[in-house]
């Protein structure tokens, strides 16, 4: 005799909110219930209090859905997550535990899980839980039917320079492509994404991408900087508060969280946030429900898709205790890690380019934009680069502002600080600015010889602008003869900008 409490649904196709759903508990009481509400809800649900069935059904049948509870004998919740994820990958399953320990959750989060469920629960509690796990049942449905189409169901990068600063995800360097590859797989679904990377490496970019081509693509993608604001003021923005609720809250207002529903947050310098406030959004992720400030009840049930960044390490932040371990694992569904812009060097001049039209375009338009010399690209691409993009695009736009029409621009035409890296615009290059750190993956006379014949263009390019093409200033200003010059100049295919060889 089984000893399932509700009969097996049909194996029929749900509808577009509906669920196939197997909860698996020892205890009937709590098995019934969870089953009765369910079934209201329109999902097709079986049920069975013993684990030995549990296994048999879930090889025999897909479940969109599978609520197991933890801790089951002789045949735990763990070896039923593992069985389930083992025969069909893209099932979702929650874990159901009366003894929710940090220890035990983040194992089953780890081993696949989608979430898991504190006992005792309440029928809004689960509802709220299942509405989100059918969203992402059918983003994810759709992110499949979007693949079989003819164009492959991967959103296009934006590629015309009307785009504005979507651009900047343009490169070709390994990492990168496989940072933006990454972004493009996981925009059609649901999961949550954390960015990580320097200041200045794209993350917001990155972000902007994923949330336009989502699902939720038309609704709001909401910013929310945790590093710029001191906790109280934080937690006010993200949840929102009553009037009342502390000294000059004069109104009700909405938080950010409620602002975001049925779009995504981002939550930049995530690793800022204080760990009182991430143990609230962590209640906000399990059950989807925000209590504002000041507030005795449950203030709204919200939808939201939760990208987040940080520019540290995100599992150094976890061992140094900056970041909870639980929200680390509920948030970094899928981690994108951005390079810096010294380890995409090949990137620069393809950026560099995009900014100068862009910014000329914006403050110039009507007239030739300017152009950059050889010369300038390789000083760009020698540099280190602190700031990453974001301190190339602010370097470029100030050269678009101050270069003349259809000037070619030179080195010392570029305004950088030196940044103890690389040499300042106009003045000496330090070693490491002379070596660009692709260099050293090559064998050390093959780097020797590329760095000397980068020396050598540099500094000639420099020179005969400092010589205004004067070849007989040049030479003097080098210490060299006319002829040494000549051949140095040939040899590198620079050009004097037409001035005689006199004084």
């Amino acid at each position: 005799m089984t000893s399932a409490a509700v009969p097996a649904a049909p194996p029929a196709e749900p509808g577009a909110s509906s669920l196939r759903v197997l909860v698996v508990d020892d205890d009937r009481t709590l098995r019934e219930g969870t089953a009765s509400v369910l079934q209201m809800d329109g999902h097709a649900v079986t049920s069975t209090g013993r684990g030995e069935e549990a296994m048999e059904l879930v090889r025999r049948r897909k479940f969109d859905l599978v609520l197991v509870d933890l801790y089951m004998t002789p045949i735990s919740g763990m070896e039923i997550l593992r069985a389930c994820l083992d025969t069909h990958r893209d099932t979702i399953v929650v874990v159901m535990t009366g003894n929710p320990s940090v220890a035990s959750s983040i194992e089953a989060l780890r081993m696949g899980a989608w979430d898991y469920l504190p006992k005792p629960f309440s029928a809004s509690h689960l509802q709220v839980l299942v509405g989100r796990a059918a969203h992402a049942v059918s983003s994810a449905r759709e992110s499949r039917e979007q693949a079989a189409s003819p164009s492959g169901g991967r959103p296009q990068l934006v590629t015309q320079s009307g785009a504005g600063d979507l651009m900047a995800l343009l490169g070709e360097s390994p990492s990168f492509r496989k940072a933006v590859d990454l972004a493009q797989k996981v925009a059609g679904t649901d999961a949550s994404v954390m960015i990580s990377g320097e200041s200045g490496t794209g993350k917001e970019m990155i972000a902007q991408f994923i949330h336009k081509h989502s699902r939720r693509g038309q609704r709001k993608l909401v910013p929310l900087n945790c590093a710029a604001l001191p906790e109280n003021l934080l937690e006010s923005e993200m949840f929102g508060y009553r009037k009342g609720a502390f000294t000059g809250a004069d109104r009700d207002k909405a938080g950010l969280l409620e602002v975001a529903n049925g779009g995504t947050l981002f939550l930049d310098e995530l690793t800022e946030m204080t760990m009182p406030l991430q143990a609230k959004l962590l209640r906000v992720l399990q059950d989807g429900v925000v209590r504002r400030l000041g507030s005795e009840t449950h203030d709204a049930v919200v939808d939201v898709r939760f990208i987040s960044a940080t520019n540290r390490d995100p599992q150094d932040a976890v061992k140094s205790g900056l970041l909870r371990e639980d929200l680390f694992y509920r948030l970094r569904v899928v981690p994108i890690k951005l390079p810096p812009l010294r380890q995409r060097t090949e990137d620069i001049p393809l950026l560099a380019d995009h900014f100068l039209r862009n910014s000329w375009q914006r403050h110039r338009s009507g007239t030739t934009a300017p152009r950059f010399s050889n010369e300038a690209i390789q000083f760009l691409c020698s540099r280190h680069w602190r700031g990453n993009v974001r301190e190339l695009q602010n370097v470029i736009e100030h050269v678009a502002v101050i270069s003349e029409p259809g000037q070619h621009i030179h080195p010392d035409d570029i305004p950088v600080q030196d940044d103890g890296m690389g040499g300042a615009g106009g003045g000496g290059a330090t070693t490491e600015s002379l070596m660009p750190s692709a260099y050293l993956n090559d064998p050390f006379h093959t780097a020797k010889d590329r760095l000397v014949a980068h020396f050598e263009k540099e500094y000639l390019a420099r020179l005969t602008t400092r010589a205004a093409g004067n070849m007989s200033k040049a030479a003097r200003l080098a210490g060299i003869d006319r002829t040494t010059l000549y051949r140095l100049l040939e040899k590198h295919d620079i050009r004097r900008d037409g001035q005689g060889d006199g004084e």
